[in-house]
């Protein structure tokens, strides 16, 4: 079989490998941190809905790369997250055995248009325009579970120009990693070179020309990006 086209192959560098790991659908869960829903303006943090949405795999951006502000938006913003990578095939998968499907993980920062975003949200619109961009989700190289282990806890951090802004623990995720992974293979099948986002702690801000975000997860390894 031959094809008319080629499109372009996104992949992520591995930890330790000379193999780099393969994009297939980037999915992303929103409101996983209480404090970062408070700050967002929801008064309810007890009953969470499940939020998802999708990023194109050629939003990633891989380490030490520049980002470019689009020039649709006037308030381009920052999110640090823990990234799951999946390394086998699973639908209705199990929280008791979700784990089992995580190849490794890395550093992601899901970059937001937060004005096309809140717009969004009082239209009742979806997020695309503000989330799911091209070169919106930088990713550190994978850590492979046999050089991290599982995560359950772990400092998650966030830097612009040496400044802190955001730094929570991996622990204060509403969903962790097993339900996340549970929940999505309910509504899709998972395949090896998907990549999940799992949502950001409270601290989330404007970013400007030239600044230089560093993000680090206690074991993996860190990204750095700047903005242009």
């Amino acid at each position: 079989m031959s094809f008319i086209n080629t499109p372009p192959q996104i992949s992520i560098p591995i930890k330790g490998k000379s193999a780099t790991f393969l994009v297939h659908q980037i999915y992303c869960v929103g409101r996983n941190y209480r404090k970062h829903m408070v700050e967002m303006g929801y008064k309810d943090t007890k009953q969470v809905p499940f939020v998802l949405f999708l990023k194109p795999s050629d939003a990633v951006v891989l380490n030490n790369q520049e980002v470019f502000i689009p020039k649709f938006t006037e308030n381009f913003q920052h999110e640090v997250e823990l990234v799951i990578a999946i390394g086998k095939e699973g639908e209705n998968i199990s929280e008791k055995h979700a784990l089992d499907f995580v190849y490794g993980y890395s550093v992601g920062i899901d970059l937001t248009c937060r004005d096309l975003q809140t717009d969004a949200k009082k239209k009742g619109r979806p997020w695309t325009l503000a989330k799911s961009l091209q070169y919106s989700a930088p990713i550190s190289d994978i850590t492979p579970v046999e050089k991290c282990g599982y995560l359950h806890e772990g400092k998650i951090q966030l830097s612009v120009n040496d400044n802190i802004r955001q730094k929570s623990n991996l622990k204060h995720m509403i969903r962790p990693v097993q339900k996340i992974i549970s929940d999505i293979s309910q509504f899709y099948t998972l395949y090896p070179g998907d990549i999940i986002f799992t949502g950001t702690p409270a601290g989330v801000g404007k970013l400007e020309k030239g600044d230089c975000i560093y993000a680090e997860i206690d074991g993996l390894e860190p990204i750095t990006i700047t903005i242009n």
